[in-house]
């Protein structure tokens, strides 16, 4: 079964089980993936469905950060439950422990020594774990690890 597949039949269920939120995030996903088929003017595999997904979480979390920014709890802990309910249709993520050590590895393989090489070893990084970590997350590591 195709995430689209799933993401569809997941839907259907939440409706049955009156599960609005769910519901609610779903249909705004599917809306995603929709536009973005249009825009590209075919389907989407599940590459593209997986994107589309984490940058639906991408902007659920900035809103959630400028939520508590502006003192507003409850819509806060609203993106929250819709981040955890989009999660669940990625890859499983990868631990920063190990984008910790992979990032030590790619350093020593390219000699990459100061702030001005991150590209040396964030590029490399996102291709890797495309769709299983966070790219904030490799580019805050890669800089700490360079000392920037």
């Amino acid at each position: 079964m195709s995430l689209k597949d799933r993401l569809t039949e997941d839907m259907k269920q939440a409706q049955r089980n009156k599960d609005v939120l769910a519901l609610n995030v779903l249909r705004m996903v599917r809306a995603s993936i929709k536009n973005k088929e249009i825009d590209n003017r075919g389907e989407l595999d599940d590459a593209g469905v997986t994107a589309v997904i984490a940058n639906a979480i991408k902007q659920r979390k900035d809103s959630k950060e400028q939520f508590l920014q502006g003192g507003r709890k409850d819509l806060a802990e609203n993106e929250g439950l819709e981040i955890e309910i989009l999660m669940h249709y990625l890859p499983e993520q990868v631990s920063e422990e190990r984008i910790i050590e992979r990032a030590g590895e790619i350093v020593a393989e390219t000699g990459a020594s100061s702030a001005k090489d991150i590209g040396k070893v964030v590029k490399p990084l996102l291709a890797e774990f495309k769709g299983k970590a966070d790219g904030s997350l490799i580019n805050k590591i890669a800089r700490d690890i360079l000392g920037e």
